[in-house]
């Protein structure tokens, strides 16, 4: 493993980023980039924030800005996992680091959600994009059934302490705030070597 370097170079570039108060279109054109470039390789995150649980996919915890303007986040799913159909409130994006996933996006219309689309199979170093404004509702689900899955989200605010929604077919709509599998971050400003 090469070390979290990978890591500690995306946040300072995102902070970066977030300082420049653009909008939220300018915003995902110039850290699309980034989150590309932390996808072209697989040896920084460490295996503690890829470890699947066995009944439910896992939420870590990689960094959360001080000003909650954003957060980055893990994801590992095991065979078979997979999510709610659910919102986020907040624009997104959304790589994979290892595996596939796959995502079925919704619409909200007439007090039900309906599916947008067909499914979208994600690879390793795809990108997916969310937001209330191109497009807010979706599933995802590991694309394997035998092999564990682990991808990277960004996200325009501090995800876990957000209020949002689970929908279910036939308009049942649930609020729920996700938090995380972990309390332990990584230590992203140890020295770099």
């Amino acid at each position: 493993m090469a070390g979290i370097q990978p890591l500690r170079l995306f946040i300072a570039e995102m902070t970066k980023l977030a300082e420049l108060g653009l909008d939220e279109a300018a915003l995902l054109e110039r850290a699309r980039p980034l989150m590309s470039q932390l996808l072209s390789k697989d040896d920084w995150l460490p295996r503690a924030f890829a470890e699947p649980d066995g009944h439910s996919y896992r939420q870590y915890l990689l960094h959360c800005d001080p000003l909650e303007r954003f957060s980055l986040v893990s994801f590992a799913w095991g065979p078979g996992q997979a999510t709610p159909i659910h919102d986020h409130t907040v624009w997104g994006i959304l790589g994979v680091l290892r595996g596939s996933e796959i995502s079925q996006r919704y619409v909200a219309a007439d007090g039900d959600v309906h599916e947008c689309g067909s499914n979208e199979i994600l690879e390793a170093g795809a990108i997916d994009m969310v937001s209330p404004s191109i497009g807010d509702i979706h599933k995802v689900w590991n694309g394997s059934k035998s092999r564990i899955s682990v991808s990277v989200h960004l996200y325009g605010g501090n995800i876990g302490a957000i209020r949002r929604h689970s929908f279910e077919a036939g308009g049942g709509v649930k609020t729920f705030q996700s938090g995380y599998t972990s309390s332990v971050i990584p230590n992203v400003w140890q020295s770099a070597t």
